[in-house]
């Protein structure tokens, strides 16, 4: 069973009639631990934590209460029980809002791991009664739905005819967020396309998604012909780009104060729409506002590019479950090349 050190804090069970326990409440150090007793997990202290980690998560009890199916007084009682099990008061609840003690904070971060760890080994045991079962969590960039190129719904649909007892989490999540939490397990599967790649994950190219320059109805380069309108005289113009671009689209667009920054698409689209800006933006995204009159795309082509849609996973040999959906998305795309 594991047991906590007092480096993270929460591996002291300080005692208010301890003669040690003003010096280790207020000044935790490994030199302690000879006065202080380790302090071993039981199975009602992981509930205990999972109820904090939930609060401590959603900045107070209301939105945990719903989370968890638990009623406020219960998960109080659950708060209270954990500080007394610690010794430590955990966080300052009451009229004045919710706030984690120093202590909270650091026994929120072993709370985290503790969650983490319990729902990655949930899974691997899930994957002895049966490999096709447990979560698996899958991480997609923004404004995809609209695009006929991305077959995941169909996936979708193949894995709960198949595989029912695979568990899948969707999140829509930044391209960049989405490498960063597949490396570091986060997330089991990501769906996306980043100017950023990480040796310890493995990618896989599904389909071109294709971009363009736009502007909106109220911009003066809307009614003009196209053979009017020069690259030159559009980067006069202020431009709305994606803030985790790198390399040469970025560097086109770092040389004017009047230009904006967005991290989602729908956010530079509605920049675009305001008649201020132009942006360069997926076609299966903006052509619906190009048939309703509202967006014109620019004849640009030092812009208009093609952005690869991978798979990517971590490097390695995956969970059963994680390469089952892994490869039945893969799939649903070759189908359709």
């Amino acid at each position: 069973m594991a047991v906590l050190g007092c480096g993270r804090f929460a591996g002291v069970q300080c005692r208010p009639d301890d003669a040690s326990f003003a010096d280790v409440s207020s000044n935790c150090h490994p030199m302690h631990l000879v006065q202080s007793a380790f302090m071993k997990i039981s199975g009602s202290d992981l509930h205990l934590f999972r109820v904090f980690e939930s609060v401590a998560r959603n900045g107070g009890m209301s939105a945990a209460q719903m989370e968890l199916s638990l009623s406020q007084p219960t998960v109080s009682n659950h708060l209270t029980a954990l500080e007394q099990r610690l010794g430590v008061k955990l966080c300052e609840r009451g009229r004045r809002g919710f706030s984690l003690t120093e202590e909270g904070r650091r026994v929120y971060e072993i709370s985290t791991e503790i969650a983490g760890m319990l729902d990655a080994n949930s899974a691997r045991l899930s994957c002895l009664r049966s490999a096709l079962a447990g979560k698996v969590g899958v991480g997609i960039v923004d404004c995809m739905a609209t695009d006929q190129n991305l077959r995941i719904s169909d996936a979708i649909a193949e894995l709960s005819a198949t595989a029912p007892e695979i568990e899948l989490n969707l999140k829509i999540m930044r391209p960049n967020d989405i490498t960063k939490a597949v490396a570091e397990n986060d997330i089991d599967i990501g769906i996306g396309g980043s100017d950023i790649k990480v040796a310890s994950v493995k990618y896989q190219i599904i389909y071109r998604e294709e971009h363009a320059v736009f502007c909106g109805s109220t911009h003066p380069l809307f009614h003009r012909k196209d053979e009017t309108i020069t690259s030159a005289e559009c980067y006069g113009h202020p431009w709305v780009h994606r803030g985790y671009w790198y390399g040469i689209r970025r560097n086109r667009f770092d040389n004017s104060s009047a230009n904006r920054v967005t991290f989602d698409i729908e956010a530079q689209l509605l920049m675009v729409l305001s008649g201020a800006y132009l942006g360069v933006l997926p076609l299966h995204f903006a052509s619906l506002f190009e048939q309703q009159g509202r967006l014109r795309r620019l004849p640009i082509a030092d812009e208009a590019y093609f952005a690869d849609i991978e798979v990517a996973t971590r490097a390695g040999e995956q969970a059963a479950n994680v390469a089952y959906v892994r490869d039945t998305i893969v799939k649903a795309h070759r189908m359709h090349l």
